[in-house]
Formats: C-alpha cells, sequence, structure tokens
C-alpha cells in the first residue's frame, strides 16, 4: 500500500482560524518565481561567418585556450562551431544563412497541378484504349454474324 503524501501547505496552530479564501496550496516556488525564461540567441550569416574565421585565427595562434576563450565570450558550445565549419565547407557563405525548420516541399502549386493533369490523361488513354478495343470487337463480331454496321455521315456526327 503507498504511502500517504502530505501537501505542503501553511501550518495552522490550534488557535487558527481556516479560511477559504487562504488557499495557496496550488502555488509552489516555481509558479511564484519571476525570472523571466532566456531567449534563445540567433546567429546571422555575417556573426557565423566573424565566428568561424575568429575561430581559425586562435587555433593558428597556438595560444593554449584561445579557442575556449572565444566560445565562452561568445557564448556558444562547440558543437555550434562545428556545424557552422560543416556548412561553410560545404555550401560556402550561403550555406551558414537561416534556413526554414522542417522538411521542404518536393512540388510547388504548379507542378502539384501539372502532375495530376498528367494522371488524368493517363486514365483518359487507359479507357480509350479499352473503349477502342471493345469497337474492334463489335466489328469483329458484325463480321462474323454478317450483320450490316450502320453507316454514318460524317455530318451527323
Amino acid at each position: 500500500m503507498p504511502k500517504p503524501f502530505h501537501v505542503p501547505g501553511p501550518e495552522l496552530s490550534p488557535g487558527d482560524e481556516v479560511r477559504e479564501h487562504d488557499d495557496v496550496s496550488g502555488l509552489t516556488g516555481a509558479s511564484l518565481e519571476s525570472v523571466p525564461k532566456r531567449k534563445r540567441k540567433k546567429f546571422s550569416a555575417s556573426e557565423k561567418l566573424r565566428i568561424v574565421r575568429a575561430a581559425s585565427a586562435a587555433v593558428a595562434s597556438g595560444k593554449r585556450g584561445a579557442l575556449e576563450e572565444l566560445l565562452r565570450k561568445e557564448g556558444i558550445y562547440s558543437s555550434h562551431l562545428s556545424a557552422w565549419r560543416e556548412q561553410l565547407g560545404a555550401r560556402g557563405e550561403a550555406g551558414l544563412a537561416a534556413q526554414k525548420p522542417g522538411r521542404k516541399p518536393k512540388l510547388d502549386e504548379k507542378d502539384r497541378k501539372v502532375l495530376a493533369l498528367e494522371k488524368q490523361l493517363a486514365k483518359m488513354e487507359r479507357k480509350l484504349l479499352v473503349a477502342n478495343a471493345v469497337i474492334d470487337l463489335q466489328k469483329k463480331a458484325h463480321e462474323v454474324l454478317g450483320l450490316a454496321l450502320p453507316v454514318f455521315d460524317e455530318e451527323s456526327l
């Protein structure tokens, strides 16, 4: 059987009265704290390029702890720096620009419309192929049975 648990609240002495409007049991220290949430720093492409170049210069200087000092000063992790280096190497300076998160759409609206029309055209071509086969079969059936096919003028169609 689980142990009963006590919700911390104001302890009452025998002479104190319980008032209904003094309900503080739902409040916690975290909800009373007024420290604002820290915003994430967003780096522009030029800032990223500047930091990558400064990191390269720090490594080239050979001074012990120069790179770590730069990372602390800029407020970034080494993983940020390595990711930025990969982006710079793969796509150049344009690779450092901010990118929209999420999966990229494969087709735009025009391409989707073209694809839908091509599917519709293929479906209609299959139907036409079946219709032509049925007409050929009817012609052969008329020949075998010796029935005359009705003749239509071009003007009546």
